[in-house]
């Protein structure tokens, strides 16, 4: 783990161009841009950009575990955090340290096995709605249909009911987490609300409505006479409590339930998108998923996950801040410094991954990767707490899939990286063709099986 230190700061060397263009082409170009330098300067260089200041990037296996345990009083949330005016500041994304661990004790055990398996099953639900309304032997985007299906998994996993004030959160929320993703890596003057034409007032406007929304879900449920037997995420939040005895405050339920909103869908949904994009360029892997569906079976499925991750990361960095001058390393850092654990740098490397240019699934079959090069879900203290949720959502939803649909291989090129702020899609928004199959294998196993391994 990184250290105190007093020596004299010693960083990686990095490009010399001026901090403007890093930024631009780290935002605009995020795989090609990370990918080039890596080339240049190999595991770890020292950017300087916008929002994040002096920045060291590292990939490493060996850094990236010393960073993720590093104690929480030596280094904390990046100071430029995306969590405080997009997300609020009862956001955990807006926390660290003492206040971070509390909230994790209290965020964990929505998401616990006996939890998960009711979200499985939601999920599927949402899942063959939503397929089944797919046309058959025309090509098609696959970003918004997985966007729907994981929307309205996690708006009925969080709120466990129907309603208007669902339905129009439904509407709102994909243009609220498109807007907002795209200004919460700009400076933070750009969020600032200047009136209703500025960015940061029409993300206000945004934020209020679903604030209203919330607050009145947040009522419905507290006034539910089977208020302490529900198992939704909301009303678990209204009933937890710190080790002092004391609840969470309302206003940080309502952030919460936005982070858990925007973090639980867009992620996941664009990983969706683009696991559907590299399997159909695997013609051999399609049929065997299909085979391993039809006979109840996980594992491949689950490789084939996570090897999407692996190179098609949807978000590409870990953000954390020096709190004091560290070593890191043979690197010194000092007070102030963004260090980025590159997620794409680490899961790209030949070191840990041989062929890692190569897309192959079976590379995890049988073999977990280690913790410190695999890391789409961060690591630490702040790792995701929803980790478990988005791959049992992917699973469940690819399986649907497979089991409706034969999918129809493309010999067409790789779909470019395309960055819509925060996270990385498909450059064609995951385009698929799919034929329904004419005889369904039974199902071996179900949802609650698919929740138990995930």
């Amino acid at each position: 783990m990184a250290t105190a230190t007093t020596d004299p700061v010693r960083l990686p060397p990095g490009p010399r161009i001026p901090k403007l263009i890093q930024g631009a082409a780290v935002l605009t170009q995020r795989y090609g841009a990370i990918a080039a330098l890596g080339r240049r300067y190999g595991p770890t260089f020292t950017l300087n950009i916008p929002v994040f200041g002096e920045t060291v990037v590292i990939s490493d296996p060996v850094l990236v575990k010393d960073l993720f345990s590093t104690h929480r009083d030596l280094v904390g949330r990046p100071q430029n955090n995306l969590g405080g005016d997009v997300l609020g500041p009862g956001s955990i994304f807006n926390l660290e340290g003492d206040a971070l661990q509390a909230r994790r004790k209290l965020l964990l055990p929505p998401f616990n096995g006996k939890s998960m398996r009711g979200y499985a099953s939601i999920t599927e639900e949402e899942a063959i709605r939503e397929i089944r309304t797919w046309p058959e032997g025309v090509e098609f985007e696959t970003l918004e249909p997985m966007m729907r299906i994981t929307l309205n998994t996690i708006l009925r996993a969080v709120f466990g009911a129907e309603g208007e004030q669902l339905d129009e959160l439904r509407e709102l929320m994909p243009k609220a987490v498109e807007f907002g993703s795209k200004i919460a890596l700009m400076p933070s003057i750009v969020r600032k609300d200047f009136g209703p034409w500025s960015p940061g007032g029409k993300f206000a406007r945004y934020r209020k409505r679903m604030d209203e929304l919330l607050n009145g879900l947040l009522n419905d449920a507290r006034s539910d006479p089977n208020f302490t037997e529900r198992n939704d995420v909301l009303s678990l939040l209204l009933q937890a409590r710190y080790d002092d005895g004391s609840p969470m405050p309302d206003s940080f339920i309502l952030d919460e339930l936005l982070t858990m909103l925007v973090a639980g869908h867009e992620t996941t949904s664009t990983q969706l998108a683009w696991t559907i994009e590299r399997i159909r360029r695997h013609p051999q892997l399609l049929v065997r998923l299909t085979e391993e569906v039809d006979a109840g079976g996980n594992e491949l499925l689950l490789a084939t996950i996570a090897e999407s991750q692996r190179t098609r990361p949807v978000l590409t960095a870990a953000l954390r801040r020096a709190r004091t001058r560290i070593r890191l390393g043979e690197w010194v850092i000092p007070e102030g410094d963004t260090i980025l654990a590159s997620t794409q740098l680490a899961m790209a490397a030949e070191s840990s991954f041989p062929d890692a240019d190569k897309f192959n699934p079976d590379r995890f079959v049988g073999n977990p990767p280690n913790p410190f090069a695999w890391i789409p879900f961060g690591g630490g203290m702040m790792r995701c707490i929803g980790a478990s949720f988005a791959t049992m959502e992917m699973e469940v939803t690819l399986r649907a899939l497979l089991r409706e649909f034969t999918i129809e291989p493309t010999t067409e090129p790789d779909e470019k990286p395309h960055s819509r702020g925060v996270t990385v899609t498909p450059g064609r928004n995951g385009r698929l063709v799919v034929h329904r199959r004419e005889h369904k294998a039974a199902r071996a196993t179900d949802s609650v099986s698919v929740a138990e391994s995930s």
